[in-house]
């Protein structure tokens, strides 16, 4: 048996079955676009530590944590057994929580930009609600935001992820700050506000060039526009998350992923006096509600999440990203694999392509990743579809060696399988 596809159908019949059954019930078969894959995306069972289990039983190491939310793996004990406690006390209620306050000001703490926050329940949400904030103090609807950026899924936003201009929504590519400049420049007026990742994620993990967010924020604020960091993904890279690593200072940050510890969240955060925006007790104030925001059990996860998220445990996961990295480019080269890897922090990601491409969701090895991915997939080792891997506080040093075998075996069976 000598095909990457049949090895993976015979060790995963359950989740084939399995899938059959989603099929009927929900289209394609899942909720989440970006989890697909062909034959058939696996069916989890569980998840402990850095390790995930399939309904048939076999185990992989988790090299994604759910899309980088995972920080601290998967069933966490500190967050277990915070969680099972809260959640005794009830799932949530109609008024605010002791825990929502300390995630609030953990939050306010470590970010230097945030004076108040706002919660609400996934990434997509905080998007959405700070484009609402910068509509509503500025008075316009353009949004400015990178090619191949990714914000959530609200129409305005993930139209950069086509690489095409929306009806309220313009696009330039990332790392250009003379492109954004211009376009402040001639169309300020109508634009609302800017947004940007500190590193650009879904287009394979790109860092800015020096100066370029600084001077994008520049930019708008000299066209009376506001400027949205987006640190759903890169509050990991330090405590005050990418705005911090890259020392740039927004008028809002999205937040969400790892400072809900495993439960859906989402907030945004800026100064006292943009967050005022909200406060019911000002005249003209913007209306925003939700059933779960800033949800008990949820704002409790978050704070073990963030309060365990150290430095030092941040600076342990970017020096196993550059030990992973250079294995794996010394996997590919005895494997007689082409590859390249972008990395910042405990993020990366990889390519079947002798340099890494310009920032774009199009893969010229779409072919060769498709391949290796569901051959990493035979060989324990659980990333996604395109390529991404994010580390976690609970990967050891012996688990990063496994990593690295698994994945020259993986190399050695796509080469084996001419695929």
């Amino acid at each position: 048996m000598n095909s990457i596809e049949e090895r993976y159908r015979a060790a995963t019949e359950k989740s084939a079955q399995f899938n059959k059954r989603a099929e009927r019930v929900m289209p394609g078969g899942d909720t989440r676009t970006t989890t697909y894959y062909r034959p058939y995306p696996l069916t989890l069972k569980r998840g402990e530590g850095p390790f995930l289990w399939d309904v048939d039983g076999n185990k992989y190491i988790d090299l994604i944590g759910n899309y980088t939310s995972l920080v601290h793996g998967n069933a966490y004990p500190p967050i277990v057994e915070a969680v099972s406690k809260a959640v005794r006390d009830g799932s949530s209620w109609p008024a605010r929580s002791e825990a929502q306050i300390e995630l609030a000001t953990l939050l306010c703490e470590r970010v230097e930009s945030v004076d108040r926050v706002r919660f609400c329940n996934s990434g997509t949400e905080a998007g959405m609600l700070a484009a609402h904030v910068a509509r509503r103090l500025t008075g316009r609807k353009l949004i400015l935001m990178a090619r191949y950026g990714y914000h959530g899924s609200y129409d305005d936003l993930e139209v950069g992820l086509v690489g095409q201009d929306g009806e309220r929504t313009m696009l330039a590519d990332f790392g250009e700050a003379t492109v954004f400049e211009a376009l402040l420049s001639e169309r300020g007026s109508e634009i609302a506000a800017v947004f940007l990742e500190p590193i650009l994620g879904s287009a394979g993990i790109v860092e800015p060039p020096a100066e370029f967010l600084g001077r994008v924020a520049e930019a708008a604020h000299s066209a009376g526009a506001m400027f949205v960091v987006d640190e759903v993904i890169t509050l990991r890279l330090a405590e005050g998350g990418g705005q911090q690593v890259f020392n740039v200072k927004p008028d809002l940050t999205m937040f969400g992923k790892i400072i809900g510890g495993g439960f859906p969240v989402g907030a945004i955060g800026g100064s006292e006096e943009v967050m005022s925006a909200f406060d019911p007790r000002n005249r003209g104030r913007i209306f925003h509600s939700g059933t779960f925001n800033g949800n008990p059990v949820t704002c409790t996860a978050g704070v073990v999440s963030v309060r365990e998220l150290t430095q030092a445990r941040i600076d342990k996961m970017a020096t196993q990203a550059e030990r992973l990295a250079a294995e794996l480019a010394r996997a590919a080269r005895q494997a007689g694999l082409p590859f390249s890897v972008r990395h910042y922090g405990s993020l990366m990601n990889l390519f079947f392509l002798k340099e890494p491409p310009p920032a774009t969701i199009a893969r010229e090895d779409a072919r060769a990743i498709a391949s290796f991915h569901l051959a990493a997939l035979n060989q324990g080792l659980f990333l996604t579809p395109s390529g991404m891997i994010a580390l976690s506080t609970v990967i050891t040093d012996e688990v990063l060696s496994d990593i690295c075998a698994r994945a020259a075996k993986a190399m050695a069976d796509v080469v084996q399988a001419g695929e």
